[in-house]
C-alpha cells in the first residue's frame, strides 16, 4: 500500500488500483489528494479535517466518489451536495465496513478535550487494512488490535507532547508518521519528533518525518 502525507491531517492510501483519502481539511491539497479517488474518509467536523468550500463540488462532479463520516458531518455534506446524498453515509465507531479495495475498522467516539468550555464533538478513527491507523484528534488506542503503521498527531490545542509519546509507546506500531502538523514550524516539529523517535526506538517502533506530498510503502 502506497502512503502519501499532503499538508496537516491529510492521507492519501493507493493499493492495486485504489484510493483512500481520510481528512481532507482546509489546509490540505485536496486537489491532488482526491483525484481520482474512490473513498473519503473524515474524522471529524473540524475545518482542518473536512474542507466544506473544495470538498463539495469534488464531490459533485465526481461520478462515484464515497464519504463515510460522522452522522453530524454525513448530515451537513448530504446538505450542501443534495445529488450526492446517496454516496454520503454515517460512520459509527466500533463497527466494520468495506470500501472499494479497502477493509475499513473503527474506533473511538469523542475528540480530544480543548477545553472544558468548547463542546466536545465526535471523532471516530479508521483503521485501514489491519494495517494503517488515522485517529483524527483523539488518542485512542485499538484495542485487542495490533497496529502495524501508526498517523501519529504531533501537534494540536488539544495535546501535550507526554500525550503524544504515551500514544506512540502505547500502541507500538512497527513503524510510525506525523499527521496533525499543521500549526508547528519547523523548529518545533523537530523537538517533538526529536521525543518521538528516541522513544519510539525503545518500544520498537521506528518513526519517520515525512514532508507534504511525500510517499512510503507500508
Amino acid at each position: 500500500m502506497l502512503l502519501t502525507k499532503y499538508t496537516h491531517a491529510c492521507i492519501r492510501l493507493e493499493k492495486d488500483g485504489h484510493a483512500l483519502v481520510i481528512d481532507p481539511g482546509g489546509f490540505s491539497e485536496l486537489e491532488v489528494a482526491l483525484k481520482g479517488a474512490a473513498t473519503v474518509l473524515i474524522t471529524h467536523e473540524h475545518e482542518d479535517h473536512v474542507d466544506r468550500e473544495r470538498l463539495p463540488g469534488i464531490l459533485s462532479a465526481s461520478d462515484g466518489m464515497q464519504v463515510y463520516a460522522p452522522e453530524g458531518v454525513a448530515e451537513e455534506l448530504r446538505e450542501l451536495v443534495p445529488e450526492a446524498a446517496g454516496r454520503i453515509h454515517a460512520a459509527a465507531p466500533q463497527t466494520r465496513f468495506s470500501v472499494s479495495g479497502f477493509e475499513i475498522r473503527t474506533y473511538g467516539g469523542q475528540h480530544a478535550l480543548i477545553h472544558s468550555h468548547i463542546p466536545v464533538v465526535d471523532n471516530i478513527g479508521y483503521l485501514i487494512d489491519d494495517n494503517v491507523y488515522h485517529p483524527g484528534d483523539a488518542l485512542i488506542v485499538p484495542h485487542r488490535q495490533v497496529v502495524p503503521t501508526l498517523l501519529v498527531p504531533v501537534h494540536g490545542p488539544w495535546s501535550k507532547t507526554a500525550e503524544v509519546i504515551d500514544f506512540l509507546t502505547s500502541v507500538r506500531p512497527s513503524r510510525a508518521y506525523p499527521i496533525h502538523d499543521g500549526l508547528l514550524n519547523s523548529t518545533g516539529q523537530g523537538i517533538v519528533e526529536k521525543h518521538l523517535v528516541r522513544f519510539g526506538e525503545q518500544y520498537g517502533t521506528r518513526y519517520q518525518h515525512l514532508e507534504p506530498g511525500q510517499s512510503v510503502t507500508v
